[in-house]
């Protein structure tokens, strides 16, 4: 395995920090490769959307848009899509809270989150309700959201 650059390496705790609906206090972060690198990396298929919500974030701070692609609905994926945390204009990611997660049919699920950012120094939250489906692969993508107050 090629050493990345210093600024793509891999954090050791995991940037979802494991988030879930009703946290418990005194759980640790776990750590990346065995969380949601395991699916950024190692090309593990997430088994349902809460962990394919988890490592989306996660793919947001790392920075690694080929996984943001290839988990994202085709039909609904921007071309433009670019999560290169060195742009200066580049959210640097504070946070994520899983507010809800349901299964709504056999391969449709929601999760409700909340992602903490700033910009500029400026801090903002992202509090979303997305939808995602499992397609005939197996693998869950995210199709879309509506954005909460």
């Amino acid at each position: 395995m090629s050493q990345q650059p210093l600024s793509k390496q891999r954090p050791v705790e995991c940037p979802c920090g494991g988030a879930a609906p009703n946290p418990r206090s005194d759980v640790k972060a776990p750590r990346f490769a065995q969380c949601c690198g395991r699916y950024i990396d190692d090309g593990d298929i997430a088994p349902r959307a809460l962990e394919l919500m988890r490592s989306r974030y996660s793919a947001f701070v790392v920075g690694a848009t080929d996984y943001l692609r290839a988990t994202w609905a085709p039909q609904t994926c921007p071309a433009d899509l670019d999560a290169d945390t060195d742009a200066p204009d580049a959210p640097r990611w504070l946070g994520l809270q899983i507010k809800a997660f349901a299964d709504t049919g056999e391969n449709s699920a929601t999760v409700e989150f909340v992602a903490r950012y700033k910009v500029g120094g400026r801090a903002h939250r992202l509090h979303e309700l997305s939808r995602f489906v499992r397609g005939d692969d197996g693998r869950w993508r995210y199709v879309d959201g509506d954005i909460r107050d």
